[in-house]
């Protein structure tokens, strides 16, 4: 069987990516074939869902007695979803090579660019932890209130209309964030794992491919944030399913956004 990835080669001057242009819609046919490869690699695939799922567990329990952070970290999952779901690009690669599934190569995937992928995952950690000092920043200048318990979360700072300014707040400075980091990772990860580039050519082109594809980029981000938002309110059991299938969607964004080398 031929290997999907080559972990011996190094980072390398490379041709500039190309860039496509995809329709309006073209987003939902990323989504068709996710659910597909979902299917067609559906054990492996969900292990990788429950390891997300209970890293998200985990996350809510550190988060207990400082519950003000449990939505900034929470929202600041779309920031290194990308890094956490190079197991799924390598399957979805494998299946469309016409390979043998094979969890461990899939899960080395990194190595075959293994510098450039760290340090878009410090990048991405970096931007996880900007993101959580913001929110703390917000809920310090405009949450007036009994200190917050995780019980009663939901109900004190959302469902009580108490709470509007800093909520809009919250949502003006996280979408900000958010749109900056989806544009400079949307293709990265895929592109690291397929091509021997460097992290910065891989993140302009993930830019371009933005630049280039407005409105069909702008479905995909809501989409993307809709689908894992329902994953994370089904306290974290969706993501076992939507994580993956939106990992599998995602590698085929890639494909349909920049042109395959000659």
């Amino acid at each position: 069987m031929d290997h999907a990835f080559d972990r011996d080669h190094a980072v390398q001057p490379a041709a500039e990516p190309q860039v496509r242009q995809v329709a309006l819609e073209t987003p939902i046919e990323w989504l068709r074939l996710g659910a597909r490869d979902l299917r067609r690699s559906l054990r492996p695939s969900l292990q990788v869902g429950i390891a997300v799922a209970v890293a998200g567990w985990l996350l809510l329990a550190a988060t207990w007695k400082v519950a003000y952070l449990a939505p900034a970290l929470l929202g600041g999952f779309l920031f290194v979803a990308p890094f956490a779901a190079i197991a799924i690009y390598g399957f979805t690669r494998q299946l469309e090579r016409g390979d043998t599934l094979d969890p461990a190569e899939a899960r080395a995937a990194w190595r075959a660019n293994a510098s450039s992928i760290a340090l878009f995952g410090f990048m991405l950690a970096v931007a996880l932890i900007f993101w959580e000092r913001v929110a703390a920043i917000v809920f310090a200048a405009f949450y007036r209130g009994e200190p917050l318990q995780a019980a009663n979360l939901l109900t004190s700072l959302i469902f009580s209309g108490a709470h509007v300014p800093l909520l809009l707040a919250l949502a003006a400075a996280g979408a900000l964030i958010a749109a900056v980091v989806f544009a400079l990772s949307v293709i990265t990860v895929p592109l690291l794992l397929d091509r021997p580039v460097d992290v910065i050519t891989a993140a302009i082109t993930s830019v371009r491919c933005c630049l280039r594809n407005p409105g069909p980029m702008l479905l995909w981000a809501l989409l993307i944030a809709v689908i894992t938002w329902i994953g994370l309110l089904t306290l974290m059991l969706g993501l076992v399913v939507v994580f993956p299938w939106i990992a599998h969607a995602s590698w085929h964004a890639y494909r349909g956004l920049v042109a395959r080398e000659d």
